[in-house]
């Protein structure tokens, strides 16, 4: 087994992150259409090919819809497709999120995370990437640049594994990511080819071997067990997603993966959850809190979908509160990671914070202080105030 012994180490942004990704996986047709914030990946992905640093065919499409059907029929003809998106673009391809899903194609999308308009917006929230938890795609969010690299290519080796046969995005904080440069470790061609054998996908269409795929099924129950399928497939990714973790890390010496991240759990009775790039600041928050004698960790995710059951009862069930940081929310009931979390831990005080919507800026200090004020409820009155909170304009509302 070749091991990665010398760094190769580049200063670059989470788009052009994504593109040394797909670049390296070997994608072989790539569709593009441009929106802020990940049009330069997909330039850099044609700059690729046109300088014949990547042997792919580029196709520039008229749409964002056009662009997942055109990855969707080329996945679906055998070979690895990418294409990447943000926001609105992402919404206008959902009916295709939803084709490529329950076709069970195994393909990869980046997602630039973005706020939905009216008004118009360019900043960062998780609303477009949380919209699409229930179509049966495998849904990551890399925290920095370099887990954009790494979870990208994993998610290649994870959709491709017949145990799962799903197609998966990997989400990037707009502008925190997407734009923002950072030292990355490119890994050698050799050790990803080793790492990503010959793609596999339960059936290819081509010319001269005609199949029937998408019509009318003969009854109801058709549908049903293909949803079913699909929900065990998922339940199969996480043990898929924690061994390909591991053997990323006999390769590169990098532990990029695996469903989620623990910070400073030991000993811990108050845990923060979220997920994306402002994880960072609540490690610096964790730390603060830390020297200041609160017990405090937390608990990263980096999948949402296939949610992690196991490590938040390893972790979460006997805590003595948790605080999650929300950056969307579902209309009339709660943040979605909230949502998800809420229902799997008994007899524990939890409470949602939804922040950062619109872009608004959230950095340590506030989740620090948010964070000691939310604690000091429970040790007043062994419970939190509130279920839902939302932090706005400095203050908690």
């Amino acid at each position: 087994m070749m091991v990665q012994t010398q760094k190769n180490i580049k200063v670059i942004t989470g788009n052009y992150s994504v593109a040394e990704a797909a670049r390296l996986a070997r994608v072989k047709v790539v569709s593009a259409y441009p929106i802020t914030p990940q049009t330069t990946i997909v330039e850099k992905l044609d700059e690729y090919i046109e300088t014949g640093k990547m042997d792919a065919v580029m196709i520039r499409v008229e749409s964002e819809h056009s662009a997942l059907a055109a990855a969707y029929g080329a996945a679906a003809g055998g070979v690895r497709a990418f294409t990447a998106t943000s926001s609105q673009g992402l919404l206008y391809m959902h009916e295709m999120v939803w084709w490529v899903a329950n076709s069970r194609i195994p393909l990869v999308m980046a997602v630039g995370t973005r706020v939905l308009g009216p008004p118009w917006n360019i900043w960062d929230e998780h609303s477009d990437l949380l919209d699409q938890r229930d179509t049966g795609w495998l849904i990551a969010m890399a925290a920095n640049n370099q887990e954009v690299l790494d979870m990208l290519i994993q998610m290649f080796r994870v959709t491709e594994d017949e145990r799962v046969f799903l197609p998966g995005m990997v989400g990037l904080d707009a502008f925190i990511l997407t734009h923002t440069s950072e030292p990355v470790d490119i890994p050698d061609q050799e050790i990803v080819d080793q790492f990503l054998p010959e793609r596999k996908q339960p059936y290819i269409i081509e010319p001269g071997n005609p199949i029937s795929m998408g019509n009318l099924p003969s009854t109801a129950v058709v549908h049903a067990r293909l949803r079913y399928d699909m929900w065990k497939s998922m339940q199969n990714a996480k043990e898929v997603i924690r061994q390909t973790a591991r053997e990323w890390e006999k390769l590169t010496g990098r532990f990029s993966g695996d469903l989620v991240e623990c910070y400073r759990c030991e000993n811990a009775k108050y845990f923060i959850v979220g997920m994306g790039a402002w994880t960072g600041d609540m490690k610096e928050a964790v730390d603060i809190l830390r020297d200041n004698g609160y017990e405090v960790g937390l608990f990263r995710l980096r999948f949402v979908r296939p949610f992690p059951d196991e490590e938040v009862a390893k972790y979460l069930s006997n805590a003595k509160g948790v605080i999650v940081f929300d950056r969307a929310v579902s209309m009339g009931s709660g943040g979605p990671i909230f949502l998800d979390l809420g229902y799997r831990i008994r007899n524990v005080p939890v409470t949602d914070v939804i922040a950062g919507l619109g872009g608004e800026d959230v950095n340590f200090n506030m989740f620090s202080e948010v964070v000691k004020g939310l604690i000091s409820e429970v040790e007043k009155e062994g419970e939190f105030k509130k279920l839902i909170n939302f932090y706005i304009g400095g203050e908690l509302q």
